[in-house]
């Protein structure tokens, strides 16, 4: 079962990442380009809030118990998932990938083009 360490250091070996705390003391961000694709909680039971496009985030809240809309984000666009070992790993794994790639896919071309060609 995934856990937070194994969730930062996923967020962190991509391209551009940065880890931020801009909201208080215990809710971690990772941006790409100062853009916020995943986000957790430092307290309580471990939960992550992945980006995603709206109509596939629909389908994950009926599909898995575990995810939910975003808390505290777009209900439309973010999907909380609560990381209980209900998901696979590898499943949530590419769910970060894909909230990671609609941040950067929005990003403007000479930031897309700034990341393609960073060495991390």
């Amino acid at each position: 079962m995934m856990n937070i360490e194994d969730f930062r250091t996923y967020c962190l070996q991509k391209k551009g990442v940065t880890e931020e705390l801009p909201f208080d003391e215990y809710t971690l961000t990772y941006k790409v380009a100062g853009k916020i694709f995943a986000l957790t909680s430092l307290r309580g039971a471990f939960s992550i809030n992945l980006k995603c496009d709206p109509e596939e985030a629909l389908l994950l809240r009926e599909q898995y118990e575990a995810v939910t809309a975003g808390y505290h984000m777009s209900k439309k666009h973010w999907n909380t998932i609560k990381v209980d070992g209900t998901i696979p790993s590898s499943l949530i794994l590419s769910w970060i990938d894909d909230s990671y790639n609609l941040v950067v896919a929005k990003l403007p071309k000479y930031k897309r083009t700034d990341l393609k060609n960073a060495s991390h």
